[in-house]
């Protein structure tokens, strides 16, 4: 019987081998940005790190994800992950639980006791940080791993900024922190306690500093007018929530009134049900959907017992007592006074209607720019004055822990550089995975991973720690989870359904080619990827 037609040609003939005349378009091979590391005010290399996790390489992982967040256990834990928020997997079920995996490989390090490798030389320069925050501590870590010596000047007895003061050890537990900011010191990174910078250029010469880095937190509450009897206990909330890190806790009474709807009015409420209020009530202008705390966080609150009275706004406060004015949200959503009244029985009123930075150590210095109560920088993070950088709560920004983070890595990578007597020039941006460029009938349900909470009875009188993590198989089905979103992962099926054996494989680890002579531009191989790693692109690129 005679065989197929592919051998009863010439092997040498252009119509057995050479098809790539036919072509209209071409494959190209290319690595997309998942859409979760797009997300990331950190920056992270989220989906890099899931990979070395789902193949149970936890170490690898971690390494990954430090270089660019020396915080893993911490983010793990106080992360809002607005990278889940962007995960293409929640078209197909759920997003990853790439909080849940960071909040384990974090743990893990601390357990396994992994460390961070030292600069392999010294550059010789000198630079000051203001601010033992998270802004202030990543941008000393980077900057320590360039090989420059770091010293950080920390107003406070004790470092970590916001993340000690501002978050209650409900959500982050103190020797977490503690763990992962001895690891940074480890680096030889030197920390000064105690010491306030009230000038900024006197400090700068002084210590014959080359740069310096301001990441001084917003640790100063706003205040509101708010008529108020002599014997009127009105507190703010960053003296109560600081307040609990010292041996004296606040005295809040057992009727507490909180006023404001951000994530601090929260927090304190949530802090005086676990000191013993029976009533923790939080009063807020407006409704739900304007409310700017996170959802989850609100949740989390109503089922501790927190009330929360919506449409609200505090008009008095007595010894005992506040007097409440409802109000009404007009046609563009703003609330107006209705001119209805109760009173609430109130033993404090605590104010958590933000915080401003103080910006006392930049008077006077040349340059510097102010507006809107933050500091002016450029895209290299650099203020007006040659030298002196700013980040975290002190510049323009949304204020949270990782986009802090994110802050003290792009001023470190730009201080090097300005030290080097060169400019920073970050990678040039990739297109987006996005959902449509997937395939997604390769993968299979997958169940998100759900992480264990702490009981209520427990979450209402301690302060041990809500939300626990997951272990090490849950974290590992968790991370294989992962869609690989516009990126390679060697499947082969491009290699599997080519008609033209036009793919080439190169090896675990290098992925394909494809070999133009014989590729006719049929676009099997780009309709087969999982990943959306493969494009088609016209003939004459």
């Amino acid at each position: 019987m005679q065989k197929p037609f592919a051998i009863t040609l010439d092997v040498g003939s252009s119509l057995a081998n050479h098809t790539g005349s036919w072509r209209t378009e071409r494959p190209v091979y290319l690595s997309r940005k998942p859409p979760c590391n797009h997300q990331c005010p950190a920056g992270e290399n989220i989906q890099g790190w899931l990979f070395h996790a789902e193949s149970g390489n936890y170490q690898q992982a971690w390494r990954t994800l430090v270089e660019d967040n020396p915080f893993p256990a911490i983010m793990g834990r106080v992360c809002y992950h607005s990278c889940e928020a962007a995960c293409n997997r929640a078209q197909l079920d759920l997003p990853v639980g790439i909080n849940s995996v960071e909040h384990f490989l974090g743990d893990e390090a601390i357990t396994q006791g992994w460390q961070f490798p030292k600069a392999a030389s010294r550059s010789g320069k000198k630079v000051m940080v203001v601010g033992a925050g998270p802004s202030g501590l990543s941008a000393a870590y980077q900057l320590a791993r360039l090989g420059h010596a770091v010293t950080v000047i920390e107003a406070g007895p004790l470092p970590g900024g916001m993340m000690r003061f501002g978050i209650p050890q409900y959500r982050l537990p103190r020797q977490v922190l503690d763990a992962e900011v001895q690891r940074i010191v480890d680096l030889g990174v030197r920390i000064e306690y105690n010491t306030k910078v009230s000038n900024v250029l006197e400090a700068k010469e002084a210590g014959g500093f080359d740069a310096v880095f301001l990441a001084v937190g917003a640790h100063i509450a706003k205040r509101a007018y708010i008529p108020a009897g002599d014997s009127a206990k009105v507190l703010d909330a960053v003296s109560v929530l600081r307040s609990m890190e010292g041996e004296d806790k606040p005295l809040l009474g057992r009727r507490v009134v909180v006023y404001g709807g951000g994530n601090t009015a929260i927090d304190v409420a949530r802090t005086a049900k676990r000191l013993g209020a029976t009533e923790s009530i939080i009063v807020y202008r407006r409704n739900r959907d304007k409310m700017p705390a996170h959802d989850f966080e609100v949740e989390e609150a109503l089922q501790e017992g927190v009330m929360i009275k919506w449409l609200s706004t505090i008009k008095q406060a007595g010894d005992a007592s506040i007097t409440v004015e409802k109000m009404a949200l007009d046609d563009k959503g703003f609330p107006q006074p209705t001119g209805e009244f109760e009173t609430l029985d109130a033993d404090s009123v605590v104010l958590a209607l933000g915080q401003d930075v103080d910006l006392s150590l930049i008077e006077g210095v040349p340059g510097m720019a102010v507006q809107d109560g933050v500091v002016q920088v450029n895209a290299q993070m650099m203020t007006g004055h040659d030298g002196i950088f700013a980040g975290g709560d002190m510049v323009p920004a949304e204020r949270n822990v990782t986009v802090a983070i994110g802050h003290g890595k792009k001023a470190a990578r730009n201080i090097d550089a300005w030290l080097r007597g060169v400019a920073y020039v970050p990678a040039p941006k990739t297109e987006v995975a996005s959902f449509d460029l997937l395939n997604t009938w390769y993968y299979s349900d997958a169940p998100k991973t759900v992480r264990p909470i702490l009981d209520i009875i427990r979450r209402q009188s301690t302060f041990e720690e809500v939300q626990g993590g997951l272990d090490e198989g849950n974290a590992l089905f968790e991370a294989r989870r992962c869609l690989s979103c516009g990126n390679c992962f060697e499947c082969d099926n491009c290699y599997g359904v080519c008609p033209d054996n036009a793919v080439i494989k190169l090896g675990p680890g290098n992925g394909f080619e494809f070999n133009y002579d014989y590729c006719k531009g049929c676009g099997i191989c780009v309709s087969e990827c999982p990943c959306g790693s493969i494009k088609m692109v016209p003939e004459d690129i």
